[in-house]
């Protein structure tokens, strides 16, 4: 079956944008040879046959695999909701909560996500495995979970009142969605305090790039380049943003990759080759130990000089090019250790309009560091206090100006690497 690259999806798990958005890096979408025939316990076995042949650990992670075959093919089934209910019975047996099944309407709005419109309130969620609870990967800027003060790392304890304490995911996303006006109650614990946030639901319109001119009271021009997300308008937007701060003769960028949960693997891949020329980006090793390799094409925009914020929401993609980038040594990293989502999905559609997501590599950086669970650290540690971060939520007309604590370090940075390049160039010639 053809993989194509462009399908390749990274995160850090189910999302919650419209109602659901990808996440685990590296989601693969390809069409399913089989269908559904009327038949639940048909679709019960595609499911677990996927998993046989692409699963990335050879040992189900220590699950008697053929065994849970026959367990759930000796039960009958009168529906697809009871096939549905099986599926999930059965995936939960490998404890990996990025190895998912998702019905008909969750599927499609995965493929509406990476697409750049969405309906919802604007989070990304994933499972903790620590506390049993719901955990913020990040907001969305300029949606409503962002607007009413959710934080990156928060954790969600109750939906509408009802704890979220074991919940399974796919669950979670069911009740957090719902049509553009209506209202959900989440409440987040934060430091040992429990708040509700009522947040109205909308439809979302996400243009994942921003760039402005900052010009330093020294009078240096420097570009600033926000990338929200790695949808597939991503690259473009990057690319055009990069060409039209070169027409304004910078002296050097700072991208900010912050709370950036991912997205498409490509668009992290063509991003990774407007600034560096040479070498590889990422590669993912599977549980053959076959070895896929991106490399960059020697068309980069820019070679100046160039720093990178991160901080606990940036995920999946935004690890993959954060990495790529520390170990061409082609930026400084400043901020806070990334997430750490360094495993890939492949997402496959299924014959009734549902999907399967099914862990089937991890991916490494080009010096081959294994991401997962230890994230990107930065070169240089930046962090910010809540009220700082809740300054920044309230007149977001603050990031990536002087009064962004982070973006001040990131400026201080790129201004001793911007003389650093000077020094070396007057060498030079």
């Amino acid at each position: 079956m053809v993989m194509t690259k462009r399908g390749l999806v990274l995160g850090a798990t189910a999302a919650m944008l419209t109602t659901v958005a990808v996440t685990g890096a590296g989601l693969h979408l390809s069409q399913s040879q089989a269908f559904f025939r009327e038949s639940p316990k048909e679709l019960v076995d595609e499911v677990w046959q996927i998993v046989n042949r692409q699963y990335v650990d050879a040992t189900f992670n220590q699950v008697d695999w053929r065994a849970i075959r026959q367990e759930y093919l000796d039960r009958s089934y009168e529906d697809k909701e009871a096939a549905y209910e099986a599926i999930h019975q059965m995936l939960e047996t490998l404890d990996d909560p990025y190895t998912r099944f998702m019905e008909p309407e969750e599927f499609k709005n995965l493929q509406i996500d990476t697409s750049g419109e969405l309906t919802g309130v604007g989070i990304q969620i994933a499972l903790d495995e620590e506390t049993d609870y719901i955990r913020v990967i990040s907001p969305i800027e300029d949606t409503p979970a962002y607007e009413a003060g959710i934080l990156a790392r928060d954790l969600i304890i109750a939906i509408d009142g009802q704890s979220t304490k074991g919940m399974d995911l796919n669950e979670a996303v069911k009740l957090i969605r719902g049509q553009p006006g209506s209202e959900v109650t989440l409440t987040i614990q934060r430091q040992n305090r429990a708040v509700d946030y009522e947040i109205t639901r909308a439809r979302i319109e996400v243009h994942p790039v921003r760039s402005r001119l900052h010009e330093t009271p020294q009078g240096e021009d420097i570009g600033y380049i926000r990338l929200n997300q790695f949808s597939s308008n991503s690259p473009e937007e990057m690319r055009t943003a990069i060409k039209e701060l070169q027409d304004k003769k910078v002296e050097g960028y700072v991208l900010d990759l912050r709370s950036n949960p991912g997205g498409l693997l490509y668009a992290s891949v063509e991003i990774a080759r407007m600034w560096i020329d040479e070498g590889k980006i990422v590669s993912t090793v599977d549980r053959q130990g076959e070895v896929e390799r991106q490399k960059a094409k020697g068309n980069s925009l820019s070679d100046q000089p160039l720093v990178v914020l991160v901080d606990g929401g940036s995920a999946s993609a935004s690890e993959i090019l954060s990495g790529a980038l520390q170990d061409h040594n082609r930026a400084v990293v400043v901020g806070t250790k990334t997430f750490g989502k360094g495993l890939v999905q492949s997402v496959r559609s299924l014959g009734d309009g549902s999907g399967i997501a099914v862990t089937v590599a991890k991916y490494l950086t080009p010096d081959g560091r294994d991401i997962n669970k230890e994230g990107i650290k930065p070169d240089i540690v930046s962090e910010m206090s809540e009220a700082q971060q809740k300054e920044l939520q309230r007149d977001r007309g603050k990031i990536g100006t002087l009064d962004d604590p982070q973006f001040a370090k990131a400026l201080s940075v790129l201004k001793q690497e911007i003389a650093k390049q000077e020094t070396h160039l007057g060498v030079s010639q």
